[in-house]
């Protein structure tokens, strides 16, 4: 039985998680429970679980800080975050830290049971793995084959911390040599749909030919693996062989690149970590790597990448968090023109900050798709999410990128507009875009029944039960929104500002906002602009 920590300081949703999920079918029990983080990190340490589901606020041990111990005792601990909408991009920021997938308040018994099984999934693998390594004592040629390529798995899956030599040799049969080492990541980019399983493994024992033949001449050792779009390799090599073998590497690539028109449309390029002499530095040198070769990005395809470059200011820009408000905007709508808006406006900030970096591009892109699934498609287009996510890895350009984006919007909108299209909401929705078009005129309720064909009387009522909030209400807010955006966006005076989000008095716009944010416009912009 997998066993399963749960930590919340509210004990009512302790007590939902446990009533929800049916631990026998899953093969799971629930082995303790926590009310604040410096608990549940003790019973980590004692019960030493498989899973552990945890709000992303609590007191105590918190937040990162809980997951970052609780993984140091436990590397292999499973993680789910218990999360609100209000804290999106805090849990955005726990998955970078190892925790594998999140639940959203309210908690629903179809998600934790999806989430516990896949989790419970990836435990056992990785037990059996373990059980599987274990029971080896004597290795034929195929045995060290899948050994060294297990090397490479762990490293991608962040399953290898600091790995020493010893261990190396002993779990992976890889001898390291006094020298250097070095991660070299071969990426092919190509449409999944234009090439088969068949054709990728044609083009990758090619690839495994032309370096091997020019590699291991200068490497005292190497270990080659390939899989789906990646292709990896951990070299050992002596000091005064370095300049050779990138030269060779330089040579593989260029050769690789010329036989392109055999294989299809296919673009690749090869990333290089800087060359280490610890193999602990092994599992950062491989993301080191992974970080060059989506340079390509925007240094262009065909290329030797090296090193990882230093971050650039775009995360000052605060171009997710404008991404967001567009976004909500096109929650009411569905709006298919304004996501399309979103996602240019998102590239346009993106590419106009100097020396951005390719892997910053890819993130930004990756974490848009997943806020716009998350907050206007649902629980469908969530696990949809994850094509999109790998789609984004097949791009070899910034442009690429961006359009990716656009069509995964307009994938989960047309499919969220149809699902909702007999639905009650479908005239609320029309009097939104009404309103979202309109908003900048004077308005009124008799306009927007109008524009929907319901009598005032009817559409009140129904928009009051719909939307929580009264017509007046609903429309003040948007116009206050666009003000704020304007406030922070632009140099505009505050009485142009007042004009075009449809106030004609400009003391009574200046009241409004006052009313809504406490503050004046003019300290609004002071504080954000």
């Amino acid at each position: 039985m997998l066993k399963v920590i749960i930590a919340d300081d509210e004990e009512r949703v302790c007590r939902l998680v446990q009533v929800l999920a049916d631990w026998e079918a899953l093969g799971m029990e629930v082995a303790g429970t926590a009310s604040n983080g410096l608990e549940a990190l003790e019973l980590v340490k004692k019960i030493r679980p498989d899973i552990l589901i945890t709000d992303i606020r609590m007191p105590g041990c918190y937040g990162l800080e809980l997951i970052q111990h609780a993984k140091e005792e436990l590397p292999q601990l499973e993680i789910v975050i218990i999360s609100g909408y209000a804290h999106f991009e805090y849990a955005q920021s726990a998955i970078k830290h190892g925790v594998g997938d999140y639940l959203l308040k309210p908690i629903q018994k179809q998600e934790l049971m999806a989430t516990l099984k896949k989790l419970g999934d990836r435990c056992r693998a990785r037990q059996g793995a373990e059980r599987e390594a274990g029971q080896l004592r004597e290795y034929s040629q195929e045995d060290l084959f899948r050994l060294r390529n297990r090397l490479i798995l762990d490293l991608a899956e962040r399953r290898l911390e600091a790995p020493t030599a010893e261990l190396l040799a002993r779990e992976y049969h890889f001898s390291v040599k006094p020298g250097l080492l070095q991660i070299m990541l071969l990426k092919l980019d190509y449409d999944p749909e234009q090439f088969s399983a068949a054709s990728v493994g044609v083009i990758w024992e090619k690839a495994r030919k032309i370096f091997e033949e020019r590699l291991r001449p200068v490497c005292e050792g190497i270990v080659f693996y390939f899989r789906d779009a990646w292709g990896c390799a951990v070299l050992n090599f002596l000091p005064e062989q370095r300049e050779a073998l990138r030269s060779r590497m330089r040579e593989g690539l260029n050769q690789l690149v010329a036989q392109r028109s055999l294989f299809g449309p296919m673009e690749c390029s090869l990333g290089l970590s800087t060359p280490v002499t610890r193999t602990q530095e092994l599992p950062e040198s491989f993301w080191e790597a992974s970080d060059a070769v989506c340079e390509r990005l925007v240094e262009g395809n065909s290329r030797l990448l090296e090193g990882r470059p230093s971050a650039s200011g775009l995360s000052e820009e605060n171009l997710l968090e404008r991404y967001g408000r567009s976004v909500e905007l096109v929650m009411d709508t569905l709006g298919i023109p304004q996501a399309e808006q979103a996602v240019r406006q998102l590239e346009e900030g993106a590419m106009a900050v100097p020396d951005v970096r390719g892997r910053e591009l890819l993130e930004l892109v990756r974490s848009a798709g997943k806020l716009f699934a998350l907050r206007v498609g649902g629980e469908d287009a969530r696990r949809e999410s994850e094509g999109f996510e790998r789609r984004c890895l097949q791009c070899s350009r910034a442009q690429d990128l961006f359009l990716c984006l656009d069509r995964f919007q307009r994938h989960v909108l047309e499919r969220t507009i149809q699902r909702r299209e007999n639905e009650s909401q479908r005239p609320i929705r029309v009097a939104k875009q009404y309103i979202q078009r309109h908003y900048s005129e004077n308005i009124t309720l008799e306009d927007v029944c109008a524009a929907t064909g319901f009598s005032v009387s009817y559409f009140s009522a129904l928009f009051k039960k719909e939307t929580g909030e009264g017509f007046a209400k609903y429309l003040t807010r948007v116009r206050m929104e666009r003000a704020k955006e304007l406030l922070q966006e632009t140099n505009l005076p505050v009485s142009e500002i007042c004009t075009q989000v449809g106030y004609g008095d400009l003391k009574h716009f200046n009241q409004t906002f006052k009313k809504v944010t406490s503050l004046s416009p003019g300290q609004y912009r002071k504080l954000y602009g």
